[in-house]
């Protein structure tokens, strides 16, 4: 699921591998703390925020 969100988040949102590095090195790779550390740093906004929590709860991340 990691390597989804990744893909989600550098296609979908257009970030950087740069932010989503950062990210992920201040949450220790748990998805679900990443979308706060990108929202911490400024690095998105609040609707890419509710965009990721969206795709995080979608049933095609864990089946599709």
């Amino acid at each position: 699921m990691l390597e989804k969100l990744v893909i989600f988040l550098q296609e979908e949102l257009e970030l950087s591998a740069d932010q989503v590095h950062l990210a992920l090195r201040n949450t220790q790779a748990i998805p679900a703390q990443i979308p706060m550390q990108l929202w911490k740093y400024g690095l998105i906004n609040l609707s890419q925020l509710e965009q990721i929590f969206d795709w995080l709860e979608s049933p095609e991340q864990f089946y599709g």
